[in-house]
């Protein structure tokens, strides 16, 4: 086989494959941007849930240095929005739940405050089919309210 005779064959070859990136990258392209929604996607949801679970603590934190059950609630929700707006985390809606029972408990007896955080996360600006318009995230936490300190 002479040099000239691989040369015609490798340029056949090529001819033949003229066409073939472009197949490849129309049937590629797509599912790699679907891949890439879907990584943005997941992100997202755990950035959210790591804030709902950080908003959690600063509400039950909060909760637990108040002397009441009603200052308790209104501190928690407060401290709960401000964690929230810190991380920049925007809930469609959002519920913080704390229970004061603890505040009942005579003083000397431990006692404990919970917060309870759901917050629905927007998912509808990806624009990848199959995923759901929002998430609801919950998280709780609870604190220890001192047990020596005068409670209402």
């Amino acid at each position: 086989m002479s040099a000239r005779t691989n040369r015609q064959r490798l340029a056949h070859g090529l001819r033949r494959d003229r066409g073939s990136y472009a197949v490849e990258t129309a049937i590629l392209a797509p599912v790699m941007i679907a891949l890439m929604l879907l990584m943005i996607a997941f992100g997202r949801v755990t950035d959210a849930d790591g804030a709902v679970d950080s908003a959690a603590r600063a509400a039950a934190r909060a909760a637990s240095l108040e002397r009441d059950a009603g200052s308790a609630q209104a501190e928690a929700q407060a401290a709960a929005d401000r964690s929230l707006e810190g991380e920049g985390i925007t809930c469609q809606t959002s519920n913080v739940a704390v229970n004061t029972g603890g505040y009942a408990l005579d003083m000397g007896v431990d006692a404990n405050v919970t917060a309870t955080i759901a917050c629905t996360a927007d998912l509808s600006d990806i624009g990848l089919p199959g995923l759901p318009g929002s998430k609801t995230l919950t998280a709780s936490w609870t604190s220890p309210i001192d047990t020596y300190r005068g409670r209402q």
